[in-house]
Formats: structure tokens, sequence, C-alpha cells
């Protein structure tokens, strides 16, 4: 039995509509279906990760990292202009919205070629308690967005070392 007959919605023309990741279960759903991607190459079905991606347009790559000091987020935002990305923190979040839009036109001897793509991108990060808001500072340079979100003198402060013993 052919794979695409176990998940028939998916080439029946009713396809699930689009939705951005809002939620952490939804980044670990696409994480899993990229996985299983792997699994199902070769099969006589495209993979449900592929439908996914043209659904969900660009998503871009998140680091977060975190220190005594701070929380540094870097975003490869490649091919985007800096006016087309909105940075907006809350106390509990990051999020990083925008629009990605690209045109080429390629004219030659006997051809024409226009390829056109946009799309909009909205990535949510969870922040830890304790983020001074009104020092964090972004920078966008060469495709890479940065974001440094300091931490309060009292989340500085709030963690203790505990020692290991041996039994």
């Amino acid at each position: 039995m052919p794979i695409r007959n176990l998940v028939p919605s998916l080439w029946r023309g009713s396809a699930p509509a689009r939705r951005e990741p809002e939620h952490p279960f939804d980044a670990l759903q696409q994480e899993m279906n990229r996985l299983f991607d792997g699994f199902f190459r070769g099969f006589d079905a495209a993979p449900i990760g592929a439908m996914e991606g043209r659904l969900m347009g660009f998503t871009p790559i998140v680091d977060v990292k975190e220190d005594d000091k701070d929380v540094v987020v870097k975003a490869e935002l490649p091919g985007i202009d800096e006016k087309d990305i909105d940075v907006v923190l809350s106390e509990h979040a990051l999020t990083i919205k925008g629009e990605k839009k690209e045109e080429r036109e390629d004219k030659g001897k006997g051809y024409y070629r226009m390829e056109r793509s946009y799309g909009s991108f909205h990535r949510e990060i969870p922040l830890p308690a304790g983020i001074d808001l009104q020092k964090a500072e972004a920078a966008f340079k060469n495709g890479l967005l940065s974001v440094t979100l300091p931490k309060t003198e009292e989340a500085k402060q709030t963690g203790r070392k505990i020692p290991v013993k041996s039994s």
C-alpha cells in the first residue's frame, strides 16, 4: 500500500490551514516532522514536512544563549532589510516578526525570466524572569539580528552554586 493512502487528506486538496508557530510545542512538532521526513525519503510519497514548508513560509534560524549577565538572541535573516524587521520585547517573551521580499529579473538573448518570492515570519522566544526591559539592545548587520537582553541585578544574584559530593 503506498504511503500516500495512509494520509489521504494531504493529497486530495484539503491541505491544513496556514499557521505560524506560536507555542513551543508547535516548534517541537515541526522538528519531529523534519526528523520523520528523513525516514520517508525514497518512499512513494512527499514528506509531510515538505508540504508544511510550502504552507508555513520562511522560518529564521534562532540561537539563544544565556550567561550570568544577559541573554543574547541571534536570528539569521538573510535577504531581509532592516526596515522589514519588527522586534518586540515583553516581560515574558521576545517576538521577532518580519517580511521577506525577493524579486529577480534575468534578461538575455531570446529569454526573459522574472522570479518573485514573498513570505512573512513570526518567532516568539520565551524569556526567563529578570530581564531588564529598559536596557535591551538590538543590532542588525549582514543578515544577522542580535538582541542583547541584560538581566536585572536581582536576577544576577539569585542563583546559588550547589556543591556536588560523591557518595
